[in-house]
């Protein structure tokens, strides 16, 4: 007789989104049956099922509230009756303004819920005031995921109880480290979203001194955002549209194409004003996870998983300078750029592989549940 299946309800604020390749490994490969809810902190939608809720179940719920019959909103009252439709047995909050909208749910249902906490969530100050300090997150939840140590660090600041803080670092998925690296061509890679943090002007800034030295030489971003277009005009501005392309968002394979045929991943993250940092970027670990040496900052969780001078070079946030000499280092160094890009695989292969990161989280589930 089978054993049954843990039910595990996956709360994230979107759907797919091209960045968050972390979510979709965890919906793939969590011990258990996954029910993934979406679209807003308090989610209104199931995946493969549709919206939570009708016109008719929404005015039913707002007269129930209106009447005091229940001090929770229409879109709880809808998940709610989701959750116990669902006899849902756990929640994996993605996100610390998930959990801490969804908490009061978790808890009116005796419900565990693990928090887990990526980036922004944990930085950006404006977010943590609206959160409260994250202390019902921190108070309710069985467990804490940090994507980085110095996450760690600033929720123990925050309030997390130490005990309840799991350091557990994404993994690439295993198909990045069948690749293998050509370094016959000058060009450089990078994927992200076009933001504040991922600062890609001063990437751009950073390769414009490199074609002083190498004319010939590349640089690809991939990705969308807010900046896209002030780097399109930058590039512009510049001259040096024909050295640089913009692709927009690539999929898996395109960017496994150019991680092949790329010399080095390139990423300047930086601290935003409003105290957005990086958690530990998942585009850097598939680069590294492919053979790629990677020039990046000193930045939140980057130094945990690329050690500089080994796997690839670390300059300081803000320094144009240095990330242009490191990056012509290397087309000056091609050899050395492979045994960078080989010491990083390894790396990868032994301490950030998907399955142990996987595994932390089904371990932390079973945990949960025994604490219930």
């Amino acid at each position: 007789m089978a054993l049954q299946k843990n039910k595990i309800a996956i709360v994230s604020p979107g759907q797919n989104i091209y960045s968050e390749t972390f979510i979709q490994e965890q919906k793939k490969g969590l011990k258990g049956e996954i029910f993934y809810y979406f679209n807003g902190t308090v989610p209104t939608f199931l995946e493969n099922k549709g919206k939570l809720f009708s016109k008719f179940d929404l005015i039913i719920f707002k007269i129930k509230q209106k009447i005091a019959f229940t001090k929770f909103s229409a879109t709880e009252q809808a998940f709610i009756r989701s959750l116990k439709k669902n006899k849902i047995d756990v929640v994996l909050a993605q996100y610390g303004p998930t959990a801490d909208k969804i908490v009061s749910v978790c808890e009116k249902l005796n419900l565990p819920l693990i928090t887990h906490f990526h980036g922004y969530d944990a930085s950006e100050y404006s977010i943590i005031t609206q959160c409260n300090n994250y202390k019902e997150v921190f108070l309710y939840s069985k467990y804490v995921i940090a994507v980085s140590l110095s996450m760690r660090q600033r929720l123990i600041e925050l309030g997390c109880p130490n005990e309840k803080i799991v350091y557990n670092v994404y993994g690439p998925n295993s198909i990045f480290l069948d690749v293998k690296p050509s370094f016959k061509n000058s060009t450089f890679i990078a994927v992200g979203r076009f933001v504040n943090k991922k600062a890609p002007y001063y990437t751009i800034l950073a390769f414009n001194k490199v074609l002083n030295k190498f004319p010939d030489a590349k640089l690809v971003i991939g990705g969308n955002g807010v900046l896209y277009e002030t780097c399109v005009n930058l590039i512009r501005y510049l001259k040096i549209d024909k050295n640089v392309s913009l692709p927009g968002i690539i999929g898996r394979e395109d960017f496994l194409g150019y991680l092949e045929d790329s010399l080095a991943f390139v990423q300047h993250s930086v601290t935003a004003i409003s105290g957005d940092q990086e958690g530990t970027p998942v585009a850097i670990l598939e680069a590294s996870a492919a053979g790629l040496p990677v020039i990046s900052t000193q930045h939140a969780g980057i130094p945990d998983v690329i050690i500089d001078g080994k796997t690839g070079f670390l300059v300081e946030e803000h320094d144009v300078e240095m990330m242009a000499e490191k990056m012509i280092f290397f087309l000056e160094n091609r050899s050395l750029a492979k045994q960078f890009g080989e010491k990083g695989k390894e790396l990868v292969k032994s301490n950030f592989a998907l399955k142990k990161h996987l595994d932390v989280i089904d371990d932390l589930i079973e945990k949960a549940l025994i604490k219930r």
